[in-house]
């Protein structure tokens, strides 16, 4: 497993930061129809049992969203991935059909509530340092521009920046020619759930990107 570290800072001021993380080898490709017809179930799921004025106060977004409160950041304006997804979803707006390795990213956020980010490993460095985003950093997020980093938990590299819980960077997305991945779901709350999170996203990351486990861990 590349190694990860969550930097003294970001404890200190979020002592419960947890990062589970899978390596894997991969096969990206189209989703496919049993894929999104597990995707679908869940999204009806939601959209069944949860209201929009409701997505705040599910916990796993709420204690990230208070994480970002600790951290300077505001999570209205700068909102998370898990929360955006779950509220596009509750709209009942369709998700967006990328390729099996991001589809699954986001079933599982969608299972866990909370943010996931998936990188191709050959697009980054050895040492992978989960810390709060400095002064006028930014990056250019997926889809979204330039992100104003500046307190939001951020991951990095030897090189720099390059994903986050609001919006991961270009510089290592998924895309047609990856086959080396590192999944992150991160939570700030140290639950005990995430190894069965883990253990779900190598199911389908299995059955539906034809992956070789190399790895999992968890990182208080």
């Amino acid at each position: 497993m590349i190694n990860i570290k969550i930097s003294d800072k970001l404890k200190e001021k979020c002592p419960n930061t947890t990062v589970a993380s899978i390596e894997a080898k991969v096969s990206v490709r189209d989703g496919d129809e049993h894929l999104w017809k597990i995707i679908n179930d869940k999204c009806e799921e939601i959209k069944n049992n949860i209201k929009k004025d409701e997505v705040l106060k599910i916990k796993n977004i709420e204690t990230s969203r208070i994480a970002y409160k600790k951290l300077g950041k505001d999570p209205s304006r700068y909102r998370l991935s898990s929360e955006s997804l779950a509220k596009r979803v509750v709209k009942g707006m369709d998700l967006y059909k990328v390729n099996n390795v991001v589809d699954i990213n986001n079933l599982i956020s969608l299972e866990s509530f909370y943010s996931v980010g998936t990188y191709d490993l050959s697009k980054l460095g050895k040492e992978i340092i989960f810390t709060i985003g400095g002064e006028n950093q930014r990056y250019d997020g997926i889809g979204r521009g330039s992100i104003n980093l500046e307190n939001l938990p951020v991951f990095e590299d030897e090189i720099g920046k390059f994903g986050s819980t609001t919006s991961d960077s270009e510089r290592a997305m998924i895309t047609s020619d990856t086959n080396h991945i590192l999944m992150n779901i991160i939570a700030f709350d140290k639950d005990e759930e995430l190894n069965r999170y883990l253990d779900y996203a190598i199911d389908l990351l299995e059955k539906y990107a034809d992956a070789v486990i190399i790895d999992k861990k968890v990182t208080y």
